[in-house]
């Protein structure tokens, strides 16, 4: 009876454990043995992914501009843009070191913002290349940093322009982020992200001849941007 009692009870602890293993499919005769197929995949993850993101950028900025032309006002003045709203778009592509650590190169690109003034219609672009890390809690929430460039691009246009005339500049400027978020994983591979970023980006100055006729100049302070993201990550 006693040999009952203990034969039930190991019974009764091994049988969930093998419940919970995978189950056999299908079972081939070989000469060697058998092929198991289970159902499932054992897929074994490189820490690699790629990831894909929508934004909306909140930037401010000011931008103070001269000319030597006429009608334009010969003196230096400013305009002053807050929390202006821009689509942009961002690619990353990282590595998972360990469960809790990632790091990745991100590459993204805030669309036109344009502008009318005395004449001019004034354009801003922010492409920008970040290499940034994140800390991963159990929870799906993170936290990260970034350090990168950005490349500040304005580009003038006015009647009296030519097509020869250099209405687009480009420059390059140090730029950081703060980020903070949350991953939602979908399966074993996509997980949906949400992300917070404050960045922010020293501005640069653009000088031009315009028309073979005056010159011009904008210069552009600091660029501050709260952007909202959202997207898909694929791990490999």
């Amino acid at each position: 009876m006693k040999k009952l009692v203990s034969v039930v009870a190991l019974l009764t602890v091994v049988s969930p454990a093998f419940a919970a293993a995978p189950q056999p499919k299908a079972l081939k005769k070989t000469s060697s043995g058998y092929d198991v197929t289970y159902s499932y995949q054992d897929k074994s993850k490189s820490g690699w992914y790629g990831a894909l993101r929508a934004d909306l950028n909140f930037l401010s900025w000011t931008n103070k501009y001269s000319t030597d032309a006429v009608p334009l006002d010969p003196n230096e003045d400013h305009n002053d843009y807050s929390f202006e709203p821009l689509f942009g778009v961002d690619f990353a592509f990282g590595k998972r070191f360990d469960y809790f650590w990632r790091a990745e190169v991100e590459a993204g690109y805030i669309a036109d913002f344009n502008d009318d003034g005395q004449g001019v219609e004034y354009k801003f672009s922010l492409p920008y290349l970040m290499a940034n890390g994140y800390y991963d809690f159990t929870n799906g929430f993170y936290v990260g940093a970034g350090l990168g460039i950005s490349f500040p691009t304005t580009t003038l246009s006015a009647p009296g322009f030519s097509d020869e005339d250099d209405r687009s500049k480009t420059g390059v400027s140090p730029m950081f982020g703060l980020m903070g978020g949350y991953s939602y994983r979908l399966d074993d591979s996509f997980l949906i992200d949400l992300r917070y970023r404050f960045a922010g980006t020293w501005g640069t100055t653009h000088e031009r001849e315009l028309a073979n006729t005056f010159y011009f100049k904008n210069k552009m302070g600091f660029v501050m941007d709260n952007s909202i993201s959202v997207g898909v990550r694929y791990e490999f």
